[in-house]
């Protein structure tokens, strides 16, 4: 009998571990992504430090050089971004053409799976977070820093957002995996750039241990980072996430 409820208690564990439901609504996916990168974060684009005090993250701005541009509130917290943003996913919804983002959450639950899917939310400080905005990423060459030893750069005028060599290649294969499973429009040009930060910049260990947290709960990896999928130019998406609209 005792190693009848031995085996039980294990099946129990089992099934806790691999039955995480995926998260329903953006809230729910803020909420889940601070576990998930919790153990070990460091803000996306300016890799700072975080400090988590419950849900609040503050970044360690001195220790990483971070210098504020212009919203000191925004650049003491941390908040989550939509690498590939909402408005980019979104503006290919009829809902988004009815109402913006807030009809989409109301109407549309293919719109409210991209919202949540924990593959596209990173920890990054939140002045860099409204600074990015929904601008494209691409490379200034010309431009400068703005915000201290944070290796990002923002041309305002241009609406282009030129990310940490360190992270190009994750970007590209985030742009790569919401493209592919919501069957979602990548410029040419697009592509072009990301094909060449997904070669420049490889996946690393730690972002292979990242998908595979986020995978436990989504039921399903990266394709493109676990090595599944390879994306070339011309890539026909798949759209195997895409749900019926309520």
């Amino acid at each position: 009998m005792k190693f009848v409820a031995l085996f039980s208690s294990y099946l129990l564990l089992l099934c806790s571990v691999f039955t995480l439901a995926a998260p329903t609504n953006f809230d729910q996916a803020k909420r889940l992504a601070q576990r998930i990168h919790a153990p070990e974060a460091t803000s996306f684009y300016c890799d700072c430090a975080i400090r988590w005090q419950g849900k609040k993250g503050i970044p360690d701005l001195a220790g990483c050089g971070y210098q504020v541009r212009k919203n000191g509130p925004r650049a003491n917290r941390i908040e989550w971004e939509h690498v590939m943003p909402a408005h980019h996913f979104g503006h290919q919804r009829q809902c988004w053409q009815n109402g913006g983002r807030k009809n989409c959450v109301k109407t549309d639950s293919t719109f409210r799976a991209m919202e949540a899917d924990l593959y596209n939310l990173v920890p990054a400080i939140g002045e860099v977070n409204g600074d990015r905005s929904n601008y494209r990423f691409g490379v200034l060459p010309s431009a400068s820093a703005q915000h201290g030893a944070c290796p990002v750069k923002v041309d305002f005028k241009q609406q282009v957002f030129e990310p940490a060599a360190a992270v190009r290649g994750d970007i590209a294969r985030i742009y790569f995996y919401m493209a592919d499973k919501y069957n979602l429009n990548l410029s040419r040009a697009q592509q072009q750039l990301f094909i060449a930060w997904h070669k420049q910049d490889p996946v690393t260990a730690q972002e292979r241990d990242l998908n595979t947290r986020i995978s436990q709960h989504m039921g399903h990896d990266n394709p493109f980072v676990s090595g599944k999928r390879e994306w070339q130019l011309g890539y026909k998406t798949t759209g195997y996430g895409l749900v019926v609209s309520q």
